[in-house]
């Protein structure tokens, strides 16, 4: 099992990157065979998209290629989602234009938003509508929502009551992807979704 987790911050040192390498130290105890890949678009940002990658421009192509195939290995994805002004951030809309080339084609997606206050619901929300059509990622219907984004997941040890509620509510759903991972792969190798004659949703 192979996971894609993707930091949709701009900032260099975001939480959301906090948020993101903590979800891969717990993939790795809730599953020791399961591997990570992590795009942190604060580190390793995306130019922005257009429609010269259909004609297969290099000075898109040559940054993109390396992304997609990481994720095209993936069998699950991670969304991290910051909240900025109700927003999901530019970076990750940006992202889900390059990644409609198919890499996440029925593949499950757990979204994880991010607040630094008592917010975050507004990345979830988002992401459910705009950007599952031409991706056909998979969202499964549990969620995360990391409030006060400053205050938890920082170290092995909770800092409070709500922090170890919030680390066991993300195993959980953690878990449960996991076991969509397992079924979608079924559904990928049944031989019924036809991506040639239908790439794009409606």
């Amino acid at each position: 099992m192979k996971y894609a987790i993707v930091s949709g911050s701009h900032r260099p040192q975001s939480q959301s990157g906090k948020v993101a390498r903590y979800i891969a130290a717990r993939l790795a105890v809730l599953n020791p065979q399961a591997s990570s890949y992590v795009l942190d678009l604060g580190k390793t940002p995306l130019p922005l998209w257009d429609e010269s990658i259909w004609q297969g421009d290099p000075k898109i192509l040559d940054i993109w290629k390396p992304v997609s195939a990481e994720l095209a290995d993936s069998d699950a994805a991670i969304f991290v989602a910051p909240e900025w002004g109700g927003m999901v951030p530019a970076a990750l809309k940006n992202f889900f234009l390059f990644a409609s080339d198919g890499s996440f084609y029925h593949k499950p997606g757990l979204i994880v938003g991010v607040s630094a206050s008592r917010n975050g619901a507004y990345p979830v929300a988002e992401l459910r509508v705009s950007s599952y059509k031409n991706t056909h990622i998979q969202y499964i219907s549990e969620h995360v929502i990391v409030r006060q984004v400053g205050d938890a997941l920082n170290g092995d040890i909770p800092q409070s009551d709500d922090d170890a509620s919030l680390r066991k509510r993300l195993d959980y759903s953690l878990s449960v992807l996991a076991e969509y991972a397992g079924a979608l792969q079924q559904v990928r190798a049944s031989g019924v979704l036809n991506r040639k004659d239908y790439p794009f949703g409606m």
